[in-house]
């Protein structure tokens, strides 16, 4: 008989705790349901650039059933509203739901630490409908202040405060000064009657970050933003007019409280023990609560760190803690002894707009533009495992391309869209060239005689024609030239000699690389790798043909054209550094470059091929069974 095993909450606990145990469970008899009042997953660390209008909504909010195609999950709509741990017992409003195995994930919400007005008057960031929420209200609150004639009123529209100097705070209040730039801009509002505040009781501003990366930040924001930063100063109060605090009274229609998180208020309704401020749910160090078939991941874990500490409420934990909860059921369900769930935090990132980002890994210190490279890398991984590239591709797609906030020049070119059609003539024709050249070479006889040296023009002989006639000899002369030593960049004309006279005369490019007196590196590497021995030199020169005729099968079909382009762009970065390339062939270049931005998916095989791998993998990866062709598995996305 199946065991019963219900998951409470699709966050990064819920959903890691799910995962794991349909890739785990192999052989065992497990029914999987996942519970949520929502339909998809939350990129909560990322809710910020929606509300800061960087990116749409859409780029943190992924369906359930996007994540769970290929398992044996099962998705339930539903908001539990009663816990009966001692029956194993769920209840909503319509269903009951049975279980022999729970896990409770159901995340964390604002504290607002029982300061009067807050949760009346004040905007949270914690959820995909807070961001939106949030964003909208400031878009408002310009379009009214353009047309207020009090300039108290349009003060206060134009006064926005931030509550929190934590991850949450700052990140929120520099997506807040980017965004606003555009948005005076946009409404002829000078940016100096625009003033952004954030405010933390706490002496300086990413507390659990050392002081050197605060203070970077601090100094970013303040010099680079314009944001005033208030520290050491306690909130007394939120009213309809501003904000309450020590020593003062800040008027604005926006405060956003991004000050500290407890554990959703659902907890209330489970009986388990509740530890701290926070109302954490107490676990032993697997997991468990009290009672031993419910475990407890995420932010409402109460599990504690060597110091007899809470693990802090953020994605690792949710992580590690998820997968540990899914591994001791499996462990009882096999009758094996549980394992202790110990976190390992490998590092904080804190990013103020787009342009800046602060990172401690592995307790290192990264610089500014590492810090932000780490943020891509970590959320990329992270929708690698729950999506395969497909979310990759999409998270990336909104952060580069589409990205909302103001843009450099180089941006708004780079980020300007066009349909992949256009390409489609362009990728034929690229393609119908490389098949030539490589259909020419194997009738040359590429493929039983050695013929490289001579195509690189290192054959004994090589003043000769390639025909090996005697009849003329070929004269290079170089017409303009700009060396380096490092790089030498080289505009000549070749020529058939002919009883004293020029003729067919054709003018190439070249590029040298570290040419320094007798020594130049592709020349020197031709000789002693490339052509060390007949069979290296056959080798590399079937090679050629190879590529050649499988760049042009792959683009004339569009299949995986990104990959043939890029090789195309490898062949031809070969042929510009040894033999040149003539006038004619520079169009190879520039046309390998323009269908590299997905010319295969109009008209092409890969309209089918992208979806379908990525189908492969997210099954594989889900299930650990290779099978190449299932339910869906030719099922498109866009």
């Amino acid at each position: 008989m199946s065991k019963k095993v219900v998951i409470v909450g699709a966050g990064y606990a819920g959903i890691e705790a799910a995962l794991t145990l349909n890739k785990k469970k192999k052989k065992d008899k497990i029914e999987i349901t996942l519970i949520d009042k929502n339909p998809y997953h939350t990129l909560l660390t990322e809710i910020h650039e929606v509300a800061g209008n960087r990116v749409s909504e859409e780029a943190v909010r992924i369906p359930l059933r996007s994540i769970f195609k290929y398992t044996d999950v099962n998705l339930v709509l539903d908001e539990i509203k009663e816990f009966d741990l001692d029956n194993n017992t769920l209840r909503s409003e319509d269903n009951t739901y049975h279980y022999d195995y729970l896990i409770l994930a159901m995340g964390s919400t604002p504290n607002f630490f029982g300061i009067p007005g807050l949760k009346e008057h004040a905007f949270t960031l914690w959820s995909f409908e807070d961001a939106v929420k949030i964003r909208e209200h400031i878009k408002r609150t310009f379009i009214l202040a353009e047309q207020e004639k009090d300039s108290e009123k349009r003060k206060r529209l134009l006064t926005f405060v931030v509550a929190g100097a934590g991850f949450t705070g700052v990140e929120m209040i520099g997506e807040l000064a980017i965004w606003v730039k555009s948005l005076c801009k946009d409404h002829n509002i000078p940016r100096k009657d625009v003033r952004l505040v954030i405010v933390d009781m706490l002496p300086r501003i990413l507390n659990t970050l050392n002081e050197k990366n605060a203070a970077k930040a601090h100094q970013y924001m303040e010099k680079k933003l314009g944001i005033e930063i208030m520290t050491s100063t306690k909130i007394l109060e939120a009213t309809d007019k501003g904000l309450v605090v020590e020593g003062g009274f800040i008027e604005t229609a926006t405060i956003i409280w991004a000050a500290g998180v407890r554990s959703t208020m659902d907890v209330e309704n489970i009986d388990a023990e509740k530890l701290g401020g926070a109302k954490r749910l107490a676990v032993d160090e697997f997991g468990r609560t009290k009672h031993k078939n419910v475990y407890v991941a995420g932010d409402i874990s109460g599990l504690l760190d060597e110091n007899n500490k809470f693990y802090p409420a953020m994605v690792e934990n949710a992580i590690q803690t998820g997968h540990g909860a899914a591994m001791n059921i499996l462990n009882d369900i096999r009758g094996k002894e549980p394992q202790k769930i110990k976190v390992k935090m490998h590092g904080t990132m804190v990013s103020v707009g787009n342009y800046f980002a602060v990172s401690e890994i592995l307790g290192r210190n990264l610089p500014v533009w590492l810090s932000i490279v780490m943020k891509f890398l970590v959320n990329i991984h992270y929708l690698w495992e729950i999506t395969g590239f497909r979310g990759a591709a999409v998270y990336l797609y909104h952060e580069i391309l589409d990205r909302r906030q103001r843009k450099n020049l180089v941006e708004k070119h780079y980020t300007t869209n066009m349909r992949a059609w256009w390409t489609t003539p362009l990728r034929l024709f690229l393609g119908g060239m490389w098949l030539y050249e490589g259909i020419k070479k194997v009738i040359e006889g590429w493929l039983k005689v050695p013929k490289l040296a001579e195509f690189l023009g290192m054959a004994a002989d090589s003043q000769s024609a390639a025909t090996g006639s005697a009849l003329y000899i070929t004269e290079v002369a170089e017409t303009f030239s700009i060396k380096t030593g490092i790089i030498n960049f080289i505009l000549g004309t070749e020529s058939k000699i002919v009883d004293g006279t020029a003729i067919d005369a054709v003018s190439f490019a070249k590029v040298e690389l570290f040419h320094f007196g007798d020594f130049n590196l592709v020349p020197w590497f031709l000789r002693n790798v490339v052509l060390a021995s007949d069979g290296l030199a056959m080798f590399f020169q079937v090679l050629v043909v190879i590529l050649e005729v499988g760049i042009g099968l792959m683009l004339l079909g569009g299949a995986l054209s990104f990959v043939a382009s890029a090789i195309s762009l490898g062949l031809l970065a070969m042929f510009v550094t040894s033999t040149g390339l003539y006038m004619d062939t520079w169009w190879m270049v520039f046309a390998s470059i323009a269908v590299m931005g997905g010319a295969g998916r109009a008209f092409g095989l890969d309209y089918y091929l992208i979806p379908w791998l990525n189908n492969i993998w997210e099954s594989w990866w889900k299930n650990r069974k290779f099978r190449l062709f299932f339910k869906g598995s030719l099922d498109r996305w866009d």
